[in-house]
């Protein structure tokens, strides 16, 4: 998935979430909830959006890891409306699929960008110590 595919997910995953908060039924418990639910899961797109403006690897997966945060606590917020009862777990399988799904591919995301961070590090330091030896040789 491309980058600009992925801010396009991110965004239809705001726009259910805001859509939820609307629907949610009227009582405390779910106005604190849903307050909650609204923010960490239209973070989650809005975080990924300055993800990919960053302005270098380890910033990336800086950025990516508050990606990885705010939906896993979108999760969180989506597991107690159920688990209170104040939404039945049917009308919001969907919705927690598609938040595993993009948490899962953020996930992924930061291990591939430490990845390519460590690679670049060892080839450095590869190539360091043989420049090292070359000065001492000579």
């Amino acid at each position: 998935m491309n980058p600009v595919e992925f801010k396009q997910r991110t965004r239809t995953f705001a726009l259910r979430m805001i859509r939820l908060v609307k629907a949610l039924p009227q009582s405390k418990v779910s106005d604190v909830i849903g307050r909650q639910l609204l923010r960490s899961g239209t973070s989650v797109g809005a975080n990924y959006r300055a993800a990919c403006r960053a302005r270098s690897r380890a910033d990336f997966v800086a950025k990516m890891k508050i990606v990885e945060e705010e939906c896993d606590e979108s999760l969180y917020w989506l597991e107690l409306l159920i688990e209170s009862g104040e939404v039945k777990a049917e009308l919001l399988d969907d919705l927690v699929r598609e938040g595993d799904a993009i948490l899962s591919l953020v996930v992924a995301s930061i291990k591939t960008a430490r990845n390519h961070n460590n690679r670049q590090s060892s080839e450095l330091n590869r190539q360091s110590s043989i420049l090292n030896r070359q000065s001492q040789e000579g």
